[in-house]
């Protein structure tokens, strides 16, 4: 009746798909086109942390332009790759936080209110209900993060729940850095 369950198994499934293909374009890169040590090292030479942490912080609060897990490897090269690593999370939190509010703020311009006020209220009404999952796949998955942290401030998302939620961006982390880390 509320439609969750397929939206859960279509969201799966979409998350899925993106790891693999994100996957399978490193691998062909690797083999074909790339050496990312190399290119991870010259990183690590050529910009300072400020540098790049901004520019996550950035990709994080924007649309998660860029993928995390290209951070990831740069932090494995780093002489403390866990405390990069700890950086890299609690950015990525922080940018996520500035979505919401940049949420809540497009939702005050009246074409955009007006938008989902009238064209996708029902589908609010399950976003609200079911949320937390919602906010849960942004932060676990594929799925950039501050996509589903810039919905959830529109639709008015419960701000506890969203900031409680989004703690397992930390967990997505310390996953792909486990892989990551022994990979590069």
């Amino acid at each position: 009746m509320t439609r969750f369950y397929s939206f859960l198994k279509n969201t799966a499934y979409k998350g899925g798909a993106g790891t693999g293909v994100f996957v399978l374009i490193l691998i062909s890169l690797e083999i074909f086109f790339l050496d990312f040590n190399l290119l991870l090292n010259n990183l690590v030479v050529n910009y300072t942390p400020k540098i790049i942490y901004s520019s996550f912080l950035l990709s994080e609060t924007f649309l998660g332009l860029v993928p995390p897990e290209i951070f990831i490897a740069w932090a494995s090269k780093l002489e403390t790759p866990w405390v990069s690593l700890f950086v890299l999370a609690t950015l990525s939190y922080i940018g996520g936080i500035l979505a919401y509010f940049m949420g809540t703020r497009l939702f005050m311009i009246p074409s955009i209110k007006n938008q989902i006020e009238n064209k996708i209220q029902k589908h609010i009404i399950n976003l609200r209900k079911w949320g937390g999952i919602f906010v849960f796949v942004g932060a676990v998955s594929p799925v950039p993060h501050s996509i589903v942290s810039l919905a959830s401030g529109l639709i008015k998302y419960d701000f506890k729940s969203y900031l409680l939620w989004s703690l397992f961006r930390y967990m997505r982390f310390v996953i792909y850095a486990l892989v990551i880390f022994g990979i590069f």
